[in-house]
């Protein structure tokens, strides 16, 4: 298609004029592929643009809690007619990064990232519009700021139209700028009970905030925490972390799918915080696995430093054990459970990440070979070339795309599958090196991604689509390092698990298997894989044997290290599990350790040196699971 005509033109050849014309449309696909997915269709074009003529004073105090109305002013200064309803109604969004969700919504937002529509009815170019922006503070008081983007709906985010709101909660002094999501519990009003950790080399810290004094939850419960720490110490705290010491392992009690690592909580890089000044740090962990009284303990790290004998201790009353998991009900025909029967391997969906601000709410993904982009129904939305990326996002019940011919939408979730079996697809704008610390990207994966929309969670996931034996190369429950015999070992369980999670389908309502993470099992995909190719050979080496008792799957537990003995099921639980017996641990109990985890199955630790003394995967195994049989399932 001709884009221009000029008669400056005349004198090229033919040629040379188509040249021009597709180097030219080239240049504007790939202007548009970089840009957001919303700014694609540039807004120049489109006619909107804005000039921002009024503003509230910076640095305005609200107190927490309080209800506040603010009116912001923009004169059109584009070529078309702002409207505040139709197709490309006028409004803001929560921006910086785009669709978060503010510290200051209000029950009059449309949503947690759409704060206000355009006042006026219609502005025309060259009239002042107003939005009027309705704010309730929160109860942690500090020094916030909230910026907010003008767009035209499903058309354009508007040039000029950006703007941040400083805002003092509380106090018209406060030195830290907060920038923390919302968070299910709030902290009480009251001091906590400890006293500030003696300082050393500048660090000390004192909690003052807590969400509850005890937590009382179900068994494997996922808790939303908050506390507030005061800087007691002279030195300034740049950034904060919160650690455990857990090993990485599917077992780690309390591990949940939001931590940053196995070890890492959570991350807090926004502002600094002062001597004197307090901080606020939000975090998720999961309930104990057994029944009765627990105390779990983190430590803080500022300027990846831990502050010595400072610890947030949460005292947790677990008020039911996990015994639920073995009556999960099957989802698949029974036949197919029968281990003496070999089955087609099973394809394994697992739960990558959320799409939230850590990759700024959208997914970019691009794989190695060509590709195709299509819904979930597999209608085809795009074939696309090796290491051609497609950005996405859902807002609103539609998934948004650019494939490079500007903004698409669609009410299906999307899958990007690679043409060739072998293909790996890539989440450019998730990068753990940035977002999580860690020495590695790890963000390639095998065979399909998928970007869909999760009800229950009110939470947009990527998930991998993967044979399961794919699935277990890229599995991080272990490494290169440790002895092959336990590789086969934690392999065997780890396919067991899986096959087990298959089976059911029940843990995540059915729209993943298992997530990536340490409440099921960790698994980082592709580059690890790479990495640690030995994993690779023990798969092989055990392809499609999993552990049974009588005729069916059997449940598998493991766990980090023991006291001298592993527990049975009934101990921990109740019920009864035949084939999950106490055994000693003797390896456990020459080296003095502690049990860490739940205690029932498998000890990492003594499987371990087991190996190390001349066990087979299959002696080890049938130590710990008494009575089982192993059966090879798939070919």
């Amino acid at each position: 298609m001709i884009l221009f005509r000029s008669r400056d033109f005349h004198a090229l050849s033919a040629t040379t004029t188509r040249i021009s014309l597709v180097l030219f449309s080239l240049l504007l696909i790939l202007a548009a592929f970089f840009l957001y997915v919303s700014e694609a269709d540039a807004a120049s074009k489109r006619g909107y643009e804005a000039m921002q003529v009024s503003l509230p004073k910076s640095g305005f105090t609200m107190e927490p809690g309080a209800t506040q109305q603010v009116m912001i002013g923009f004169q059109n200064t584009g070529e078309v007619t702002w409207k505040n309803s139709g197709n490309a109604f006028v409004s803001i969004y929560t921006y910086d990064p785009k669709y978060r969700a503010s510290d200051f919504t209000s029950d009059d937002w449309t949503d947690y990232t759409q704060a206000a529509r355009l006042h006026e009815d219609s502005v025309r170019v060259g009239e002042v519009g107003h939005i009027y922006l309705t704010l309730t503070a929160p109860k942690y008081p500090g020094k916030y700021e909230e910026t907010f983007q003008l767009a035209a709906e499903n058309t354009a985010w508007i040039p000029g139209g950006e703007f941040t709101l400083t805002i003092n909660v509380g106090t018209t002094s406060a030195s830290t700028i907060i920038k923390t999501a919302p968070v299910e519990q709030e902290v009480e009003d009251s001091v906590d009970d400890g006293t500030a950790s003696p300082e050393t080399d500048g660090l000390s810290a004192m909690i003052l905030l807590r969400s509850a004094k005890t937590v009382t939850a179900k068994a494997g419960e996922d808790v939303t925490y908050k506390i507030g720490v005061k800087n007691t110490g002279t030195q300034t705290w740049d950034t904060r972390e919160l650690r455990t010491n857990i090993l990485t392992i599917a077992s780690a009690d309390t591990a949940h799918a939001s931590w940053v690592s196995a070890n890492k909580l959570v991350v807090n890089e926004a502002g600094s915080v002062k001597p004197g000044g307090l901080d606020f740090l939000s975090f998720t962990f999961t309930a104990p696995s057994t029944r009765g009284s627990h105390n779990i303990r983190y430590t803080m790290a500022v300027n990846d430093v831990v502050i010595p004998d400072f610890y947030i201790d949460i005292p947790v009353e677990v008020t039911s054990g996990a015994a639920a998991v073995i009556d999960e009900p099957l989802t698949v025909d029974e036949g197919t459970v029968q281990a003496d029967r070999l089955i087609d391997e099973p394809i394994m969906r697992i739960g990558l990440l959320t799409v939230d601000e850590e990759t700024d709410w959208v997914t970019e993904i691009s794989c190695n070979t060509t590709w195709k982009l299509v819904d979930e129904e597999g209608g085809l939305l795009g074939s696309m070339a090796k290491d051609q990326m497609v950005r996405a996002f859902y807002k609103n019940q539609r998934y948004y795309f650019n494939r490079g011919n500007a903004i698409e939408q669609t009410h299906k979730y999307l899958r990007f599958v690679p043409d060739s079996e072998d293909g790996i697809c890539t989440i450019e704008n998730f990068d753990r090196r940035k977002t999580r610390n860690a020495a590695y990207a790890d963000n390639q994966f095998r065979d399909v991604l998928e970007l869909q929309y999760i009800p229950y969670k009110d939470e947009v996931w990527v998930i991998n689509e993967l044979p399961v034996e794919q699935y277990l190369y890229g599995l991080a429950e272990t490494s290169n390092y440790s002895h092959n015999e336990f590789k086969k070992t934690l392999l065997t369980v780890a396919r067991t698990y899986a096959l087990y999670h298959f089976e059911r389908n029940t843990k995540h309502h059915g729209y993943f298997h298992m997530n990536a993470y340490a409440d099921d099992q960790v698994y980082k995909g592709y580059e690890y894989e790479q990495r640690h190719y030995l994993i690779k050979n023990a798969v092989d080496d055990t392809h499609g044997v999993t552990v049974n008792y009588n005729g069916r799957t059997a449940i598998t537990p493991y766990f980090s290290r023991s006291d001298g003995r592993t527990r049975s099921w009934s101990e921990v639980w109740g019920g009864v599990v035949e084939w999950i017996i106490g055994v000693p641990a003797p390896h456990d109990a020459a080296a003095g350790r502690t049990l860490w985890g739940h205690g029932v199955g498998m000890s990492a630790t003594e499987a371990l040196d087991m190996a190390r003394d001349g066990s087979t995967w299959e002696d080890i195994l049938h130590y710990f699971y008494t009575g089982v049989e192993l059966n090879q399932r798939w070919e």
